[in-house]
C-alpha cells in the first residue's frame, strides 16, 4: 500500500489547492465578474460537454485501465496503444457531421428555455473532445502508476485557466461573452501538454498491428461507453435539467452548492488515480486476496477521510454561506448537506467501481448505469417541480443510496468479498457522535473565526477518535510516521 499512500497523498493535496483556486472561482470570481445569466451558460455548456464525453471517448480510457497489464511483452503493449488511440475517431468523425448539418436544429432545442445557449453550441462539442482525449492519454500514465502530473492537469489546470480568465473579464481585457470561447482554447492546450507527457513515460513503437483480442477489446469499449453515458448523466443531468424548468440562475446556485458538497470526494478522487490500475493488475493477475485487501480498505480509509471532510463543510456550512456576497446562494444549503451525504455513502463503497469494471463482471455496468440514469431522470423530472433544486439533490441521494447497496450485494455473491465489517459501524457512530455534538456549537463571531475555531476542534477531536480506536491500520501508521 505504500505507492498508494505516497501517490493518494500528493493526489489529495493537488485536488485540495484546485478545490481551493475552484472556491474563488465559484464563490467570487464568477458571481462578481459573470454575474448569474453567464456563470449559469458556463455551468450548462460544461455540464452538457460531461454528458457528451464518455461517448466520444468511447470508453478507451477504460479500456486501457483494464487490458494494459495484460500484455506482458513491449510489442503487444505497443499494438495495443496504437490501436486504442484510433478509437474515439469511431465516435468523434461522425458526430462532428452530424453536428456540422444539424447545429441550429441543436441550438433551437438547447435555447427554448434560455435563448443566450443559442450561440454556444460548438462549445459543447469541442470541449467534450478535448476532455475525451485527455482521459485517453491521462489513463496511458496512470498505467504506468504515474497519476500525480496528469492529476494537477485535471484538477488544478482548468481552475487557474478560469481563475486567470476571470481577472481578465475583471479588467476587461476579454468579453464575459468571448469567456467560454478562452476555456476551450485552454482546454486543448491542457490536452497538448498531456499528450506530451503521457509520450515521455512511454512511447510505444506505433503499428497497425492489432491485438489477438481485439475484439473482446472493442466489445469491452462499447459496453463501457453505453455505461459511461448513463452514468454521466447521474453527475450532470440534474445541471442539464434545472435550466429546463427553473431560470438559469437557479443552476449558478445549485452548482455552488454542489461543489462544495463535492470536496467529501476529494480522497477518493485522489485514491482512485492510483488504485484502480492496482485493482485491474490484480484481477489479470488473478490475485483475489490483494483484490479483497484493496476493496476493504479503500472502504474503511475512505469512510474515515471523506467523513471528515463531511463533518468539516457541514458542521461550518452556515457561516461559509455568510461569506458569501449573495444572499440567494443561501437557499442551497440543504442540497449541500444532501448531496455530501450521498457523496459519503459512495466513497464508503472503495474500489468496487473498479472492481464491476475491470473484472469478468462488468458487463453488468451497463443494466446498473442505465437503470441509475432513468431512475435519476425521473425523480428529477417529478422533485424538481415539488422542490426545486433540493429535489434534485434529493433524487441524487435516493439513486446512489439504492444502487449502491445492490452493487455492494453482487460483487459480494458473485466474488465472495464486500468492504464493510465490524470496523465500519464503529466509523459511522463517530461521525454521527461528533456531527451531532457539534451541531449545538454555535459562537457568535465573524465567519472566518467561527469556521477556524470549529474545524480545530472537530479535527482534534476527530483524529483522536480514528487513532485511539484504531480504526484503520493505514491511517495510524500515517500519523505515526508524521509524528516520528
Amino acid at each position: 500500500m505504500g505507492i498508494v499512500v505516497k501517490q493518494t497523498s500528493k493526489n489529495i493535496i493537488t485536488i485540495s489547492i484546485a478545490l481551493l483556486i475552484g472556491a474563488i472561482n465559484t464563490l467570487y470570481f464568477y458571481p462578481e465578474f459573470l454575474r448569474d445569466k453567464y456563470y449559469g451558460l458556463v455551468v450548462f455548456l460544461l455540464a452538457t460537454s460531461n454528458l457528451l464525453q464518455p461517448l466520444m471517448s468511447l470508453g478507451a480510457q477504460h479500456t486501457i485501465i483494464k487490458f494494459y497489464s495484460s500484455f506482458k511483452d513491449k510489442v503487444s503493449r505497443d499494438s495495443f496503444l496504437s490501436s486504442i488511440i484510433f478509437i474515439p475517431l469511431i465516435i468523434i468523425i461522425p458526430v462532428c457531421f452530424f453536428v456540422t448539418q444539424v447545429h441550429d436544429l441543436i441550438g433551437d432545442f438547447l435555447s427554448m428555455q434560455n435563448p443566450i445557449i443559442e450561440s454556444y453550441v460548438w462549445v459543447i462539442f469541442l470541449v467534450a473532445f478535448s476532455t475525451s482525449y485527455f482521459e485517453v492519454f491521462y489513463a496511458w500514465s496512470r498505467v504506468q502508476f504515474k497519476s500525480v502530473f496528469g492529476n494537477i492537469l485535471k484538477e488544478v489546470y482548468p481552475r487557474i485557466a478560469v481563475f486567470v480568465l476571470l481577472l481578465l473579464v475583471s479588467f476587461q481585457i476579454i468579453e464575459k461573452e468571448n469567456f467560454v470561447w478562452w476555456l476551450t482554447g485552454l482546454y486543448f492546450l491542457r490536452l497538448l501538454i498531456m499528450i506530451l507527457y503521457s509520450f515521455s513515460l512511454y512511447k510505444p513503437k506505433f503499428s497497425f498491428t492489432l491485438p489477438k483480442n481485439f475484439k473482446e477489446i472493442v466489445s469491452y469499449s462499447i459496453y463501457i461507453l453505453l455505461a459511461g453515458s448513463a452514468a454521466s448523466l447521474l453527475i450532470d443531468i440534474d445541471k442539464y435539467m434545472i435550466p429546463q424548468k427553473e431560470a438559469i440562475s437557479q443552476t449558478a446556485y445549485y452548482a455552488v452548492a454542489v461543489f462544495i458538497a463535492t470536496v467529501v470526494e476529494i480522497p477518493g478522487r485522489a485514491m482512485f488515480q492510483i488504485v484502480n490500475p492496482m485493482v485491474a493488475k490484480a484481477i489479470n493477475d488473478d490475485n483475489f486476496e490483494n483484490l479483497k485487501d484493496l476493496y476493504q480498505r479503500s472502504s474503511s480509509n475512505l469512510l474515515i477521510i471523506c467523513g471528515f471532510f463531511f463533518l468539516l463543510i457541514n458542521l461550518n456550512i452556515n457561516s461559509f454561506y455568510e461569506l458569501m456576497n449573495n444572499q440567494f446562494y443561501a437557499d442551497a444549503i440543504m442540497v449541500v448537506m444532501i448531496i455530501s451525504f450521498a457523496k459519503l455513502i459512495q466513497m464508503s463503497f472503495g474500489c468496487g467501481p473498479a472492481i464491476l469494471a475491470t473484472s469478468i463482471f462488468y458487463k453488468i455496468t451497463l443494466p446498473f448505469s442505465i437503470s441509475m440514469a432513468i431512475s435519476v431522470y425521473f425523480l428529477n423530472d417529478y422533485l424538481i417541480d415539488l422542490y426545486g433544486i433540493n429535489g434534485a439533490a434529493i433524487s441524487t441521494l435516493i439513486v446512489l443510496i439504492f444502487f449502491t447497496i445492490l452493487k455492494v450485494l453482487y460483487i459480494n455473491y458473485k466474488l465472495k468479498i464486500q468492504p464493510y465489517n465490524y470496523n465500519t459501524i464503529k466509523i459511522i457512530a463517530v461521525i454521527l457522535s461528533i456531527f451531532y455534538g457539534f451541531s449545538f456549537f454555535q459562537f457568535d463571531l465573524h465567519p472566518l473565526i467561527d469556521i477556524s475555531i470549529k474545524s480545530i476542534l472537530i479535527s482534534v477531536v476527530y483524529v483522536s477518535l480514528v487513532y485511539f480506536l484504531k480504526l484503520s491500520k493505514t491511517i495510524n501508521k500515517t500519523i505515526e510516521s508524521r509524528f516520528k
